[in-house]
């Protein structure tokens, strides 16, 4: 198997948007890539085995560290065994996690000890997402403006893992016991660079942090990853700043050809969006899609969660069903940004925010089989990875790549199932995108 696939790359989304934020960077950059949603079968692996990039889309961006023990140790295992040259887990850019949630730093301490080594490289920056990394230091763009993580207006008040540290070393060193060290600007621009690196990592015993703050740097961490890496597969953890850092140097050895064109998939007459997120971005993009041919629909998410929940859900679908059959596109909401944000009684019902989730899956799918819809979209980064697995997808390829809001391609669905075996959609996280986005979708614009 592995002589046969022989990836560069293979990874772990710790979401769904993430990872097909991956798979975007590689594919757009000559690197063909497929992500699949649980480990599949040899037949099924077979089928994408011209792939350099093999992905596996999870959701331990919202799940708690004993599940991380349970669910991330046999699919590293299995992600070790494609015998690719670098294995990455991919966390968000903004880097939001918590000791009890999406805890990083267990993650790394799995990995690390599943592939045997003394230390991880981590990357976080991405200067294409406009996230930066400076002296260990995060920072993220909001509407034209750059701020620190920690003073970020949405990231700082996350519903969930809210961003109070900038300092990644600071905000890692409460998730786990793991030494952090870093590997900071001035030590990626020396002229000596690759001398004090050695001597950085020479002894590590945990963690090192690769400062990203703009393409140079990025260039300068990708060298310093694929020269690092040791034989057998080498464990990497970040954001698609990874990707981006190491296409640069994969180029450099003459181990990647570029970029690739991908044909404009053309107009959809009707498409259908679910949305789990109650981010002010979202909250824009469904209001312009609403002044721009798309039916709006305000979904309470504890009728969802209720013991009445049936009849909500099918009244949901019928009100979607109603605005598509009129020639409408339709966007269904359970939060229109977050003066709307009901998370904290949702929070009181056990596993509701995985069973909202779910639920959008099964109202988008009812859409999609009754209306023999062709595309869709899914906003909310924890919402998608619940909610896709409803629509029994078994692997998404990328369709077409939106380099303007880079991290939120149009995917090709593929699977058994054949309502959704071909669907196009779009995966989309709060933050993500252009006030115009679902209509780019619907449209089949790349920008």
């Amino acid at each position: 198997m592995n002589a046969q696939i022989n990836p560069l790359l293979s990874y772990y989304g710790d979401d769904l948007t993430g990872s097909t934020d991956v798979m975007e960077a590689l594919a757009s950059n000559g690197v063909d890539t497929v992500l699949f949603m649980d480990v599949p079968d040899a037949a099924l692996l077979k089928r994408f085995g011209h792939c350099r990039a093999i992905g596996l889309a999870g959701t331990s961006r919202s799940e708690t560290p004993d599940w991380m023990d349970e669910n991330l140790t046999p699919a590293f295992h299995w992600l070790k065994s494609l015998g690719a040259d670098i294995c990455h887990y991919k966390v968000c850019s903004t880097f939001d996690s918590s000791p009890y949630i999406g805890n990083i730093g267990k993650a790394v301490e799995i990995g690390r000890t599943m592939f045997g080594q003394p230390y991880v490289p981590v990357l976080v920056g991405a200067p294409q997402l406009k996230r930066y990394t400076a002296f260990g230091h995060l920072f993220a763009a909001y509407q034209g403006e750059v701020y620190r993580i920690d003073r970020h207006p949405v990231m700082s008040r996350h519903p969930v893992t809210p961003m109070t540290e900038a300092d990644l070393r600071l905000h890692l060193s409460a998730q786990t016991a793991l030494n952090i060290r870093l590997a900071d600007l001035s030590m990626l621009a020396a002229a000596d660079a690759e001398n004090r690196i050695d001597d950085l990592c020479r002894d590590a015993n945990g963690m090192v942090l690769f400062d990203v703050d703009s393409p140079e740097s990025q260039s300068q961490a990708g060298h310093q990853l694929l020269r690092l890496r040791r034989g057998g597969g080498w464990f990497v953890a970040g954001s698609s700043g990874v990707e981006y850092a190491l296409l640069a140097a994969w180029r450099a050895a003459g181990l990647t050809e570029g970029k690739t064109n991908f044909p404009l998939p053309g107009k959809a007459d009707r498409i259908a969006v679910v949305s789990g997120s109650v981010s002010p971005t979202t909250e824009r993009q469904i209001r312009h899609a609403t002044q721009n041919g798309f039916s709006g629909i305000n979904l309470d998410p504890l009728e969802l969660l209720g013991e009445n929940g049936n009849a909500a859900l099918e009244q949901a679908i019928a009100a979607g069903l109603s605005s598509l059959k009129r020639g409408d596109s339709v966007v269904l909401n359970t939060a229109l940004g977050p003066s709307a944000d009901r998370g904290g009684d949702i929070d009181r019902i056990p596993g509701s925010r995985h069973r909202l989730g779910r639920l959008l899956g099964t109202i988008l799918r009812r859409l999609v089989e009754e209306q023999q819809l062709t595309r869709a979209v899914i906003a909310g980064g924890d919402t998608s990875s619940h909610a896709l697995r409803e629509l029994h997808v078994q692997a998404l390829t990328t369709l077409l790549p939106l380099p303007q809001t880079p991290g939120s391609p149009l995917c090709t669905a593929h699977g058994a199932y054949a309502a959704t075996n071909g669907l196009q959609i779009a995966l989309k996280g709060g933050q993500v995108g252009s006030d115009g986005y679902f209509a780019q979708i619907r449209d089949g614009l790349q920008g």
